[in-house]
């Protein structure tokens, strides 16, 4: 089969990138959105240039989750430029292009594999160390796009989120046995809204049934890490919908106590140094 033409293209931009990390989850609603903008987030504060690209074409929820929402992408002869949350954290994303935020994307897969390689090759993303793409659920074209143009290698790979109930987890053995398929390496596994941490007396409870022994016993019985169980706060929840790290803003939160070791994890695993303070 020929190669595709833009392949060239796209290598030219991608090598500039160190790393590549996938963000994905077997379906929606576990989270996958804020684990995404909250590593970007935590990267960054590092000293780490990082960019994040999101490439949920009919769900964009990462303009939102950064604080980012009304913003214009800008072209040069270069092409197209981030939008930036800070000096070392650049934005990509299809929210910035829809004249309304409520407009619906109505593609079929072509015109979404179009929109990826412009992604790709068209977005100035410059020198990084990170690039964090924020994928949609499942296992659909945009990931069989994304891996084949990204050709990751062992210094990238995927991230999987999911929470405790057994309907997700179910799905999240299929988007591992994607990752077999397409050579994706695979990172770990975030576990999100492991429990909930009251916001008066800080008690944990569980608020799903894991009784199967939730993400952990799943990753002991697939041979993967669990980089971490992310409890769900309200505090918290209400910090990643305005766009703030939580990291940052609630450092003694349960919550940010977690991202910071999955953070940790993800940089040791995929070797990436920290520049000295």
């Amino acid at each position: 089969m020929a190669e595709d033409p833009n392949m060239k293209d796209i290598r030219a931009r991608m090598s500039r990138i160190k790393h590549k990390i996938l963000v994905l989850s077997g379906k929606g609603g576990v989270g996958k959105s804020t684990v995404s903008s909250q590593l970007a987030l935590l990267l960054a504060s590092k000293g780490l240039d990082v960019g994040l690209l999101d490439l949920d074409i009919c769900g964009p929820s990462i303009p939102r989750m950064m604080g980012l929402e009304g913003h214009d992408v800008h072209q040069s002869a270069e092409g197209w430029s981030p939008v930036y949350v800070e000096e070392d954290l650049g934005v990509m994303s299809i929210g910035f292009l829809l004249p309304k935020d409520d407009d619906a994307i109505i593609w079929r897969g072509p015109k979404k594999n179009g929109l990826i390689k412009q992604f790709l090759m068209d977005v100035c993303w410059g020198d990084l160390d990170v690039l964090i793409i924020d994928t949609p659920p499942g296992t659909s074209d945009e990931h069989i796009s994304i891996t084949q143009y990204l050709e990751l290698k062992e210094t990238d790979g995927a991230v999987i989120v999911t929470t405790p109930q057994m309907v997700a987890i179910n799905d999240v053995k299929k988007e591992l046995n994607f990752c077999v398929k397409t050579k994706t390496p695979i990172i770990g596994v975030v576990e999100n809204m492991a429990m909930f941490v009251c916001p008066n007396c800080s008690h944990s409870t569980e608020i799903f049934n894991s009784l199967h022994g939730g993400a952990k016993a799943m990753c002991q019985k697939y041979g993967q890490e669990l980089l971490g169980s992310v409890p769900l706060e309200p505090s918290v929840g209400q910090l990643c919908e305005e766009g703030k790290s939580v990291v940052k803003e609630k450092p003694e939160s349960a919550s940010a106590k977690k991202l910071s070791e999955i953070g940790d994890r993800i940089l040791q695993k995929l070797s990436i140094k920290v520049p000295e303070a």
